[in-house]
């Protein structure tokens, strides 16, 4: 895992190994997949769309200022474009550090802030 990295594609998503680095010792990992139902309907998945110059700008922003703000980590993010089946993943975060609650926090903080200020859309696609 790089310093810092994103991806913005239909890949599907690969779980790869950790190789802690020195002074690493906790590595946090959300994987979010499509649920099988939206607004109480069931759906064959979600077709996620992106205006890509603007979500690669706004992530790779996001990226330096979790830097500044929170202090040196690495950082892994994969959002899936495309059509997602239902029970399949469609984003992971993957972030290093000293300490476990680091790690913890610093997930959750780029989580939320994908899904605030990202510009990714999601259109599910209803079973028939």
């Amino acid at each position: 895992m790089p310093p810092a990295c994103f991806i913005l594609s239909a890949d599907p998503i690969q779980i790869a190994p950790t190789v802690f680095k020195a002074g690493e010792g906790a590595e946090a990992q959300f994987l979010g997949v499509v649920r099988g139902m939206e607004d109480d309907k069931i759906i064959s998945g979600i077709d996620y769309s992106a205006y890509l110059p603007m979500a690669e700008k706004t992530l790779q922003d996001l990226v330096a200022r979790g830097q500044r703000e929170h202090g040196p980590h690495r950082v892994f993010i994969q959002h899936r474009l495309g059509f997602v089946a239902a029970e399949q993943p469609s984003i992971i975060i993957r972030v290093c550090t000293k300490h476990s609650a680091e790690s913890f926090d610093l997930c959750h903080w780029y989580l939320k802030e994908i899904k605030t200020s990202v510009p990714i859309w999601k259109k599910p696609v209803f079973a028939e």
